[in-house]
């Protein structure tokens, strides 16, 4: 009798403490995407073409429109790999996560701070996904022969500007280095202290112009400088990209959605057959950053038959100290890098690793 009560109590105390809620989150390994191919509204693959495709069933990235250039098709997969929250849960759960290599427990109030609702927590992720998704957009279409165009969308009145430029400019160069975006243009106009007269190469009306502007201080109590114009950011291309994928958030899935356009308008096959995940954010310029999750990354990439994973070169050491055997780990810093590492792979070389 005294076993079995025993028995009973234990049964009633794991049941108790599996109702206990935690203040911690469990992050595993999440779905893994191919970017080159089709998948339905639940995210899973599909044959747009076929008489009995699932509903919803749509390209990745898509290209659309006449005079670009012809939509390749690749033997290989350029995998982008997620990272799942596990946001209610009790103790036990807690505890395996703790002993788990593939999971991760995280304080709540990391991922879900308390001066922030769930709702503003998700529109932020959606937010960065879009935001991730046009800076793919934008590097890859530069790296296809695309050039961004920072043209000059209004000239404030009295402004260091006023009467110098128009609207309609495009800026080519600020003493003499590119302007590449307009972060690029801010940023080569900030380099030097208010007061100081820049060159400003532009292009107006089809002509090559230079123009000098001499910037002043935002105000009395800001010192940064400024020229006096808003500026609109254009990258004209004969044709439509649109890429859509449901469910997603957060800004590390920029590297491979670039990979993935690139793929899909060069005759060339990146992935030379092979199944290539990697994650890393991306910017307009092309420098890829950081992200969160790089354990069960590693696994989801591993779990999808990955045989090589794109790091970013900020998450070497952590990517390292949780490696898996038979995902080497590729360090990448840019979009040229990723796509001279991918060239590598493709001739049988070995690309520099983290």
């Amino acid at each position: 009798m005294t076993v079995v009560l025993g028995a009973a109590f234990a049964v009633l105390l794991l049941l108790g403490i599996g109702q206990v809620r935690v203040p911690y989150v469990v992050e595993s390994a999440g779905p893994t995407v191919d970017t080159l191919t089709a998948v339905d509204e639940n995210g899973e693959l599909c044959d747009p073409a076929a008489k009995d495709a699932a509903k919803g069933c749509h390209e990745v990235i898509s290209v659309t429109g006449d005079g670009g250039p012809a939509v390749s098709k690749s033997d290989g997969q350029l995998r982008l790999v997620t990272v799942n929250v596990q946001s209610s849960t009790d103790l036990l759960s807690i505890i395996r996560g703790w002993w788990s290599d593939e999971e991760a427990v995280v304080p709540y109030e990391l991922l879900y701070p308390p001066d922030q609702t769930r709702e503003e927590i998700d529109q932020q992720g959606q937010e960065a996904f879009k935001n991730s998704q046009t800076s793919a957009e934008t590097a890859a279409l530069r790296e296809l022969g695309y050039p961004v165009r920072v043209t000059v969308s209004k000239v404030v009145d009295g402004g260091p500007s006023a009467g110098k430029l128009k609207v309609n400019d495009v800026i080519d160069t600020v003493d003499g280095t590119a302007v590449t975006s307009n972060g690029k243009l801010l940023e080569l106009i900030q380099a030097k202290p208010a007061g100081t007269t820049l060159k400003l190469g532009v292009t107006r009306d089809g002509a090559p112009a230079t123009v000098e502007v001499t910037t002043k201080a935002a105000s009395d109590t800001d010192s940064t400088p400024r020229v006096g114009i808003e500026v609109d950011t254009k990258q004209p291309h004969p044709f439509t990209l649109n890429i859509k994928l449901d469910d997603i958030a957060g800004p590390s899935a920029g590297l491979m959605f670039a990979l993935g356009i690139i793929d899909k308008l060069t005759p060339e096959d990146l992935t030379g057959g092979k199944v290539i995940a990697g994650t890393g954010t991306i910017d307009d310029e092309g420098n890829v950053g950081p992200i969160g999750g790089i354990p069960q990354k590693l696994y989801g990439a591993k779990d999808a038959g990955a045989k090589w994973f794109l790091t970013p070169v900020d998450n070497c050491a952590e990517a390292k100290a949780n490696a898996l055997p038979g995902l080497p780990l590729v360090k990448v810093a840019t979009l040229d890098d990723a796509l001279a590492a991918l060239k590598t792979i493709n001739s049988g070389g070995t690309p520099p690793s983290c």
